[in-house]
Formats: C-alpha cells, structure tokens, sequence
C-alpha cells in the first residue's frame, strides 16, 4: 500500500501537516535545535471519549499500567504497577497526560539518532 502521494499535483492538495518532507540530497539537518516543535493551542475541549480512547491507547501499549475514569469524573492512574496510585481532574488532564507522554517518547527517540 502506497502511503505517499503518486504525484506532486495529489501533494500540492494535502494539508501541510500531511505532506510528506524530503531531504534535499547532501543535506544534513542541524543537530542541537528544537527537535519537536511545540503544542498547537487546543481548539476544543476533549470530551470523556476521547480521554478513555488515549487512556486505553497509553495502558495497551504498557506506557501507563493503568488508567480508570471513576464515578466523579476523575481519572486514576499508575505509570507502573509498583506506582502509586495518582488523580487527574478531568479529561484535559488526561489527553495533556498523553500529549506529555509522546512528547517524551518522541523526544528521546531524536536524541538516541
């Protein structure tokens, strides 16, 4: 299955977030600057859904071990199993959770190039 576009006029219709960057030949990017560049401002509150969607994201792929909405709206939840037990308000805590979490991820991935 071909992921990137069969010619440059199918590009020219993606969002920019969706186009594909290509090296130019013998460039070499800098090294020392911002590996990721920062959060675009939320645009919407996330809704109860989507925190539970990020939450079961983040535990089946072992980032977190568990997470639970409780019956006030709250969400628990442990990095590890030896954790403690820690609170997070309300979904926007939840999805900031998993925001912070790929930031790391990605993160830690360009500095180990």
């Amino acid at each position: 299955m071909r992921l990137t576009p069969a010619n440059k006029q199918v590009k020219r219709l993606l969002p920019p977030a969706l186009q594909v960057a290509r090296p130019r030949p013998g460039h070499r990017p800098r090294t020392g600057g911002i590996a990721i560049p920062g959060r675009h401002p939320r645009t919407h509150t996330p809704s109860t859904a989507e925190a539970a969607s990020w939450a079961e994201v983040l535990v089946r792929h072992q980032l977190l071990h568990a997470a639970v909405l409780a019956p006030t709206g709250q969400w628990l939840f442990q990095h590890r199993a030896e954790s403690p037990v820690q609170l997070l308000d309300d979904p926007t805590a939840v999805v900031d959770l998993a925001a912070e979490i790929q930031h790391d991820i990605r993160t830690r991935r360009n500095h180990a190039r």
